[in-house]
């Protein structure tokens, strides 16, 4: 994923997909989004998540989000937009809240599948693991510690999130659709705590399901591969 200046903060970029199709990528889209191909088959991230969470997940959740927000520029001033474009132009405006919602559902899918990997969670690299130990979390423990906190205290839908702002790191949270980039904050990693990502393998365990993410999914290099 890569990073631009733009008016003097981060501007984002959707990450790099592979080029080979996966099994549940939809080829009958219409529109100027598509649904970016899972980066591992669907049952390699067992027995974190399911094979089958994970088809409904991106299958359908995700592939709507992306099918609605074609629907919903057609014709209209974001069509021939980048994701992230379409994002920055319609967050706070009330005429455009589905647009925003959409747009912005399908841009942190597309981060969060990266952030998974199978046998995660094994290495920082050290460029990472240096800003960790240097910042205020002080180990990769404590870290984890606010991640978890962030992601299981989440009220309701949302996402918790491992940042840049300022040059520094930073845990955070958001509800529903909302996300780093209208922030101007750089992610770098992020967890899904909407039901969808959970329910049909923990039902309500919510705790059960971040600290299972955090122990043994987590990709750490993508993280790193943000980094300044």
């Amino acid at each position: 994923m890569a990073y631009t200046p733009e008016s003097g903060s981060p501007r984002a970029t959707a990450p790099r997909m592979p080029a080979q199709r996966g099994a549940s990528e939809r080829t009958n889209r219409q529109g100027p989004h598509v649904l970016p191909a899972l980066p591992y088959a669907e049952d390699a991230l067992e027995p974190v998540i399911s094979a089958h969470t994970l088809s409904i997940h991106h299958g359908r959740h995700h592939g709507s989000y992306v099918d609605t927000l074609n629907t919903l520029v057609a014709g209209t001033e974001f069509a021939e937009r980048t994701l992230e474009a379409v994002i920055l132009g319609t967050v706070g405006k009330p005429d455009h809240v589905k647009i925003y919602h959409n747009a912005a559902q399908a841009w942190n899918h597309s981060f969060y599948w990266h952030c998974l990997r199978p046998r995660g969670a094994e290495h920082v690299p050290r460029t990472l693991a240096d800003r960790i130990t240097q910042s205020s979390f002080g180990s990769l423990a404590r870290l984890k510690q606010q991640l978890a906190a962030a992601a299981i205290e989440q009220f309701g839908s949302g996402w918790a999130w491992l940042v840049l702002e300022d040059n520094r790191l930073k845990v955070t949270r958001t509800g529903n659709a909302d996300g780093p980039l209208p922030q101007h904050q750089r992610p770098l990693l992020t967890i899904d705590v909407w039901e969808h990502a959970y329910y049909l393998d923990y039902q309500n365990r919510r705790p059960d399901h971040v600290h299972a993410v955090l122990d043994h999914l987590v990709n750490w290099e993508f993280a790193a591969s943000h980094l300044p």
